[in-house]
């Protein structure tokens, strides 16, 4: 099928690169003519395992082609997924602008009758009217589809290839149809494909991610509470995730999350709900829950260090708003870093892929490290945020050597009680008894 994907992020590269894959003929567009650029010569602007192969794969077999030329792009396709993005606005509600605005440029170009594909995350309601809206302007029929998407950064290619379910939403037949042959050959394992209304589309997604979210905020407030009362979550955590019905899956304690997806979901869904006057207290909760679980980790270390930290220098391992990614959008240790600047600490930071969009970010306030045990050096303390494999079995004796005072903020659990007390390391986790060596 010919296809075209408007948008070069994360959702567009990893729908065009793996719809290619299985044949189809794809044309990429975007109006960033220098990411364009470095897509034509084989270059990931992202990081995200597996999709650079696959983009120069494709390229090399000439099934996955990228333009800056619109008409180009609408002219080549049968069906043509929308994947820009929707960015909270202050009260939470998503901006649609430039969702509207990739519309009325594809409806202008139209040449003869497409299926229009929403990857995009939106609100309800807004199927029908960007259908309504397209067809008012275009000489030609528009039928738009919504195809949510349930991708994970650092695991997107395989959520693609191998995904649990697929969603479509749309009100004409024939045009599901289309769009589920697409993604037959992805659900090869008996994972369903479930065709609904363009609504309950548009809901599921917001839906799922509001779900999940809440387990996040659900497990940080128990982990919070096991804090102030002495008790290790990890125990509590293994007594309710092997109850069937609640499962382990997004029951970790920590720091918070982030990204681009649950932080501006969930505000998504409570706007939906005000306009549609329902109440969306527990949902506002869990957003709020979450806003103060990423500061866990600065109250810790002002608990210990005092309000003042003047002086005091601190490492943070791991920038990214989880492993496998080099993005920092909303990501905990963003916040952890502008507190520890704001108390006048020095910050010295390390991630295996995502330093270059921190120093885009903060510039020459901190100071950037390749090396994990340098960036300890004569610290007064580290704080870990991000969960990368690498970090799990570090060379404690080394980091004793190195840190001023041996002390550790684990924002993500990484090491059992039993080995830090047997380092003889101050150690603050989140939801577990503080230890602090004789």
């Amino acid at each position: 099928m010919k296809l075209t994907v408007v948008g070069t992020g994360y959702v567009g590269l990893v729908t065009g690169a793996c719809l290619a894959d299985t044949g189809n003929d794809v044309v990429a567009y975007d109006i960033n003519a220098e990411k364009i650029a470095a897509l034509t010569r084989g270059e990931c602007p992202i990081f995200e395992p597996g999709l650079t192969e696959i983009i120069q794969a494709n390229a090399r077999a000439g099934r996955l082609f990228f333009t800056t030329d619109l008409r180009q792009a609408v002219h080549h396709a049968e069906a043509i997924f929308i994947a820009v993005g929707t960015p909270p606005r202050e009260d939470g509600s998503p901006d649609l602008t430039a969702l509207h605005s990739v519309a009325d440029a594809v409806a202008d170009e139209l040449n003869h009758p497409k299926i229009v594909v929403i990857k995009s995350t939106v609100p309800v309601g807004t199927g029908d009217a960007i259908e309504a809206r397209m067809n008012k302007r275009a000489r030609h029929a528009v039928r738009v589809v919504n195809n949510p998407e349930f991708l994970k950064e650092g695991t997107a290619v395989d959520d693609f290839q191998k995904p649990d379910r697929v969603v479509i939403g749309a009100e004409a037949a024939e045009a599901a149809d289309r769009i589920r042959e697409l993604h037959e050959p992805f659900v090869r394992n008996q994972r369903p494909i479930f065709v609904m209304h363009r609504a309950a589309a548009e809901m599921t997604k917001y839906a799922a991610n509001a779900c999940l979210a809440a387990r996040i905020s659900f497990i940080n407030q128990i982990a919070n509470i096991c804090d102030a009362l002495g008790i290790d979550v990890n125990e509590v955590r293994t007594g309710i995730g092997s109850d069937g019905r609640i499962g382990f899956q997004f029951l970790y304690p920590g720091a918070g999350y982030g990204g681009s997806c649950f932080p501006k979901d969930v505000q998504a869904l409570v706007h939906v709900a005000r306009r549609a006057g329902v109440e969306a207290d527990l949902l506002e909760a869990v957003h709020e829950v979450n806003q103060r679980q990423r500061e866990v980790l600065f109250r810790k270390i002002t608990g210990r260090f005092g309000a003042d930290l003047t002086g005091r220098t601190f490492a943070v391992w791991g920038v990214a708003f989880k492993p496998r990614t080099d993005d920092i959008r909303e990501a905990p240790a963003v916040v952890l870093i502008e507190r520890l600047l704001e108390a006048a600490a020095a910050v010295r930071a390390h991630d295996p892929v995502a330093l270059a969009n921190l120093r885009r970010r903060f510039g020459d306030r901190i100071s950037y490290h390749t090396n994990a045990y340098d960036t300890v050096q004569s610290a007064d303390a580290l704080a870990i945020v991000t969960e990368w494999n690498e970090f799990r079995s570090p060379d404690f004796d080394e980091m004793r050597r190195r840190l001023k005072s041996p002390i550790i903020f684990d924002g993500r659990n990484l090491y059992s009680l039993t080995t830090m007390q047997r380092c003889r390391f101050a150690y603050h986790s989140i939801g577990r008894p503080s230890l602090r060596p004789a």
